[in-house]
């Protein structure tokens, strides 16, 4: 039996050529960055050409870089660093937003701030009207993700940044499932921080960012040697860094390869879908990551699929890999006025270059039989 693994919202496999960059950092180059001899020298300039390398990804400065260990404590920081700036005001947050940024923003919730969940339209949108009236003159940060790990539903950042710039107010963009799969530009977007992943794009595990635009002076939050510009002290995961600037590097060079190929294949995916009674595909009439398709088979909870697909051996998701293991309709889905059937049924297909047509054919033709099988057992 062939396996196809179809889970790379949740996490990816290195890159061509990552593994390679990344050797020399753990066999022979073991020089600390900070030290001036000539095995530090050599390490630290790893470090400065890799965070080029992630900075020419998103178009930001190098320096506008500090390297954390993922997405979620680069969301941490952003949200919880708020109350290092402020002692109260409103905190705006995506009401879809992945758990990295919904838990510190309820621990802000705790500490004093008025922490306000923006809702969303049927298809994921941030409702921009309802947006705009919960802006006021004391609210201090808004944070909207780039794009949702879940639904792939890919907001209209600019358009909300266009609000928050005329009233000051600082804005986050969790982007860790659009880097390497959107085009990303920080500059254009009008936000002050943004976070990413490293391993969503062929890097590896354990190592993220947390972009800062230059004119806001963000408050250190790991104290000790002054590493990453003060911001973030510790010596650096120099080979996980080197990894993630040669992921990023990547990424930007086959974007468009990247794009067109897994369009492809979701499209083709989704007629297939759409053939078989019973089938929902969530968010479909508006924009989406190139990759994600997020599904419901009527009669089917999800787990009961995942399983049945795992034993073909299709590796799926039923959500985001941080929520898995819980019998709870998705918030995502819950807050985009899903019913908990349907909701409690959805299953997540997201595919990337390794992936082929043939899977993808493969795949339809199993659901379509556990549909078919379902319902014979039903009416029986």
């Amino acid at each position: 039996m062939s396996f196809a693994y179809l889970d790379h919202n949740a996490g990816t496999g290195l890159a061509e050529g990552v593994l390679e960059a990344m050797l020399p950092y753990l066999k022979q180059q073991q020089g600390n960055p900070s030290s001036t001899h000539r095995f530090g020298r050599y390490t630290h300039a790893a470090l400065d050409h890799a965070r080029q390398q992630v900075a020419d990804l998103v178009n930001v400065e190098a320096d506008q870089i500090i390297f954390t260990s993922g997405g979620t404590e680069s969301n941490n920081q952003a949200i919880s660093g708020v109350a290092q700036l402020f002692d109260s005001g409103r905190i705006l947050i995506g009401s879809t937003e992945h758990p990295a940024v919904l838990e510190p923003a309820k621990r802000l919730q705790k500490l004093g701030f008025e922490v306000l969940f923006i809702p969303v339209n049927a298809d994921g949108l941030i409702n921009i009207e309802i947006f705009e009236t919960l802006l006021t003159d004391d609210t201090r940060l808004v944070s909207v993700m780039w794009a949702n790990n879940e639904t792939g539903v890919v907001q209209n950042i600019a358009r909300l940044t266009k609000l928050t710039k005329e009233r000051e107010i600082l804005f986050h963009c969790d982007a860790v499932q659009a880097a390497g799969k959107l085009e990303i530009d920080f500059q254009a977007a009008g936000i002050q921080m943004m976070s990413l992943s490293a391993h969503k794009f062929g890097g590896p595990k354990g190592i993220g960012a947390l972009i800062v635009d230059k004119k806001l002076d963000w408050p250190a939050y790991v104290l000790g040697g002054g590493q990453e510009h003060e911001k973030r002290s510790g010596t650096e995961n120099v080979a996980a860094i080197v990894g993630f600037g040669a992921a990023a590097e990547q990424a930007k060079q086959q974007l468009t390869h990247y794009q067109r190929h897994c369009r492809e294949l979701r499209d083709l995916l989704e007629i297939r879908l759409r053939e078989i009674p019973g089938v929902t595909v969530f968010a479909q009439s508006t924009e989406r990551l190139p990759n994600t398709v997020f599904f419901s088979l009527q009669g089917f909870d999800s787990d009961t699929l995942l399983m049945a697909l795992d034993r073909k051996g299709f590796s799926v998701a039923s959500g985001s890999a941080c929520g898995t293991g819980r019998q709870t309709p998705s918030h995502v889905l819950k807050a985009m006025n899903i019913d908990d059937m349907t909701a409690l049924g959805a299953i997540r297909v997201s595919v990337s270059l390794e992936n082929t047509k043939e899977q993808i054919e493969q795949l339809a033709v199993v659901i379509e039989k556990e549909a078919s099988r379902f319902n014979h057992l039903m009416n029986r």
